[in-house]
């Protein structure tokens, strides 16, 4: 039985609802990923509120926000702290670097050095930093919401494919549509959204919802519709890499949050199929298609998605 905790993580939803509009499904599968304690890749274009939405979520889950804009300058000890001599006490002193926080904004990611971005990388596979051998445990719940501009823009390089890797699901905001736009255009001047966000949360509240969707219970039909959805990323013809197991993992952990969310202690493969595309988008590449190529990978995956059958689990719920 779920308890009544799925309530309260609607409505964090509903509140970053008032602040980027017209966008509700976007932001329902980043507290998904949020609950599922993984990481998040957006790839869009500047100026369509990413920033503003990392903030308005680390304001209704009650969290620690840091943001670190990405330039080629940035240094890894910028990310992970480094050491100062203070000379009144005779020592080095640590100074903690950005990721120690609860939700880290890595705004334009792909702008800054491989060595950089392979700091980075430690602590999301990690949740830890390591410097001048000494180890330390960032702050829990931790995740990253990482933004990059489309590749060929200026300034900007590919990310280093096990990093790409590790973001638990990719997506794109896009431009709203006309009605939300004209809101948007309407309401300047007048107060920041972000002041109507009341915090909903909390850290253990958080944490105390990532454990429960850990017993959220999937039939071993549904675990096999879910590998065969993923193994077919290998298989296809227009696919030049699959999707690694870690994208087994991930899809898990989506479908799971997304049963959670919707009040049920069961995924059905609805759950599974739904959360596919974003678990796998970032994670496969097709032969003659760039980085860039969002509208023909997504038509891509759709099909290789549609050539499998869902199970029939009881009550004909596909």
């Amino acid at each position: 039985m779920v308890r009544p905790d799925y309530k309260r993580a609607g409505e964090v939803v509903a509140q970053v609802s008032q602040v980027i509009l017209g966008k509700e499904q976007e932001i329902k599968e980043l507290m998904l990923a949020i609950l599922s304690n993984g990481h998040i890749l957006l790839e869009d274009i500047p100026g369509v509120g990413k920033t503003t939405l990392a903030l308005a979520f680390s304001k209704a889950l009650d969290l620690e926000y840091k943001r670190v804009q990405f330039t080629p300058d940035v240094m890894p000890s910028d990310l992970t702290g480094f050491s100062i001599y203070r000379r009144e006490e005779e020592r080095f002193v640590y100074q903690q670097g950005s990721v120690f926080c609860n939700l880290l904004l890595a705004d334009e990611i792909n702008r800054t050095s491989p060595k950089t971005q392979s700091a980075l990388l430690e602590v999301m596979e990690e949740y830890k930093v390591t410097v001048e051998g000494v180890t330390r445990e960032v702050p829990k719940p931790f995740f990253v919401i990482a933004t990059q501009n489309p590749y060929g823009s200026s300034g900007t390089q590919l990310l280093p494919e096990a990093q790409v890797d590790r973001f638990m699901i990719s997506m794109t905001l896009g431009y709203p549509d006309f009605e939300h736009e004209l809101s948007m255009a309407m309401s300047v001047g007048e107060a920041s959204h972000l002041d109507l966000i009341d915090s909903k949360l909390g850290r253990e509240a958080l944490l105390d919802m990532q454990k429960e969707i850990h017993n959220v219970y999937m039939k071993p039909e549904v675990y096999r519709y879910l590998l065969e959805l993923v193994t077919a990323t290998r298989v296809h013809p227009g696919v030049k890499r699959g999707a690694s197991p870690r994208a087994t993992i991930a899809l898990v952990k989506m479908a799971k949050a997304a049963a959670w969310f919707e009040g049920r202690d069961y995924v059905v493969p609805h759950d599974v199929r739904t959360q596919f595309p974003y678990v796998v988008s970032h994670r496969v590449l097709f032969h003659g298609i760039s980085g860039s190529g969002h509208q023909e990978r997504e038509r891509l995956i759709e099909e290789i998605a549609e050539e499998i059958s869902k199970p029939l689990i009881g009550e004909g719920e596909r």
